[in-house]
């Protein structure tokens, strides 16, 4: 059987040293060498044979698979590393010994449900377009909002140039100088929520993600983090894949 030959950055990815995307983007500056020469976008890689490094480390293939969920406070960005010194969601998890990398993101100002592992089928399953998996949104805005303006961020607004996805959008809250919204979005565009708002002039003051797909936040405290099960592992396999389970 000949030896296996794979595109570097789905090996990057199935290490669990960063996504497709990220990986591209650290092959294009650099920041990757294979058997001790700068690799390219497109180079392909014998696991058995070829060394690879990353930052001047070797990266090899997990031997056990993890899958966390963290309840990401606002201050920290969605990165294991910031060249600018910023507080990042790699100082919230202790005790995580394996190497880990965030599946999608939250913005700095925001908060809520984030999800990490080392295996890259399962994070690219998760974040590929076409999967449609819902994640949901606890949303604080100012001053109010009307029917009108909830009809819009359900049938879509224009942003970036480009429609976004139909959306369901329900009141939960509503007290003078605020109203609480839940939104469940079933893409994941950059910083989607508040560029919708922003395009409608809603003004948005918190924004929190409570679930993705069957996996919800609850009760897990900020700053804080725990291990998926098994069963929560699996549905979201399941979500990813198109299968529907109860």
């Amino acid at each position: 059987m000949p030896d296996e030959l794979i595109r570097l950055q789905k090996y990057l990815s199935e290490c669990g040293a960063a996504s497709r995307r990220k990986a591209e983007e650290l092959i294009a500056k650099g920041k990757v060498k294979v058997n001790g020469h700068p690799a390219g976008i497109g180079d392909k890689v014998n696991p058995k044979k070829d060394i690879v490094t990353l930052f001047g480390k070797r990266v090899a293939r997990a031997s056990k698979p993890v899958y966390i969920m963290l309840h990401k406070p606002r201050g920290y960005v969605t990165t294991m590393a910031d060249e600018l010194g910023r507080k990042c969601v790699a100082e919230l998890l202790p005790g995580v010994k394996e190497r880990v990398y965030p599946v999608g993101r939250l913005d700095k100002d925001s908060e809520g449900l984030l999800l990490l592992t080392n295996d890259g089928e399962f994070a690219n399953l998760l974040m590929h377009p076409s999967r449609h998996i819902p994640k949901v949104y606890r949303v604080t805005i100012r001053p109010d909002i009307s029917d009108e303006q909830i009809a819009a961020l359900e049938n879509g607004v224009m942003v970036d140039g480009r429609m976004t996805a139909p959306a369901k959008v329900r009141m939960l809250e509503k007290r003078d100088g605020r109203v609480v919204l839940e939104f469940t979005l079933f893409e994941g565009r950059n910083r989607q929520i508040r560029k919708m708002c922003f395009e409608l002039k809603l003004n948005v003051i918190r924004l929190k993600r409570t679930a993705i797909g069957p996996v919800k936040l609850s009760m897990l405290p900020a700053g804080q983090w725990r291990e998926l099960t098994a069963d929560e592992v699996e549905k979201l396999r399941s979500q990813g894949s198109g299968i529907v389970r109860n």
